[in-house]
């Protein structure tokens, strides 16, 4: 399997992007219904909380989504800071990158599994700031790698141009199975996130972790050889 990875990089980083797709609706689950109503992967969702949040209406989270907020962003431009100048496709900064994301949600995942977290509390806004962090420094990190309509930590374009370019709409052919699947599988980790919840806050935050680990390792062991690297279809699409 591997080699099998190392000779075709693109479609392993379609697969790794995407296992990282359902990670990420894991993660907006778990803080969402398990952090007082906040996105930490979804920026377009916690915004429209926090406008909603501000004109006071239904009791709505104002600093948690905040927090959230200027922690994606930091994280964000963390990861576009280390790369900046790298070329395409995966390298070590990649690795590294990815590595402290699994990191933080890992320390994430044991602290609130050792510490009883209340909504609204000190523990509740920093476990916030470090998904919202680790979201960031992800979808930074996924841009650079580039696959076409998979961004990790959001479907909204995505959803635009499977529907856009369908029989329905202009037609024409599209690649419908890898944004059919990133849909499928954000959804499918939000409702992996909202059953593991059930059992735990910190559940979700382990699992999103050990799914980055293994996806980092994935992406560093059949990373090919220096040198340069066709662009994979494009750039990546935003949403």
């Amino acid at each position: 399997m591997l080699e099998r990875m190392r000779a075709n990089p693109e479609t392993s980083y379609l697969g790794l992007m995407l296992a990282l797709t359902f990670s990420t609706g894991v993660i907006d689950a778990v803080g969402y219904l398990g952090l007082d109503r906040v996105f930490t992967g979804n920026m377009t969702g916690n915004v429209v909380v926090l406008g909603m949040g501000l004109a006071g209406a239904d009791n709505l989270p104002v600093l948690g989504p905040a927090v959230a907020l200027a922690a994606f962003m930091t994280g964000a431009a963390i990861g576009g800071r280390v790369l900046r100048g790298s070329r395409d496709g995966w390298t070590g900064k990649h690795t590294a990158l990815f590595g402290g994301v699994a990191g933080v949600l890992l320390a994430g995942a044991i602290t609130v599994l050792l510490v009883t977290v209340t909504e609204r509390s000190l523990l509740a806004y920093s476990v916030t700031a470090s998904m919202g962090l680790a979201m960031g420094c992800q979808a930074a990190t996924a841009r650079h790698i580039a696959v076409k309509d998979v961004t990790t930590v959001v479907v909204t374009s995505t959803i635009t141009s499977l529907a856009s370019d369908s029989a329905f709409g202009k037609g024409g052919g599209q690649p419908w199975a890898r944004r059919a699947g990133a849909v499928v599988l954000i959804m499918a980790g939000a409702g992996t996130g909202a059953l593991l919840l059930k059992a735990h806050l910190g559940g979700g935050l382990l699992l999103s972790a050990v799914i980055t680990m293994v996806v980092l390792a994935l992406g560093h062991t059949t990373r090919p050889g220096r040198g340069p690297r066709v662009p994979y279809d494009g750039v990546l699409s935003q949403g």
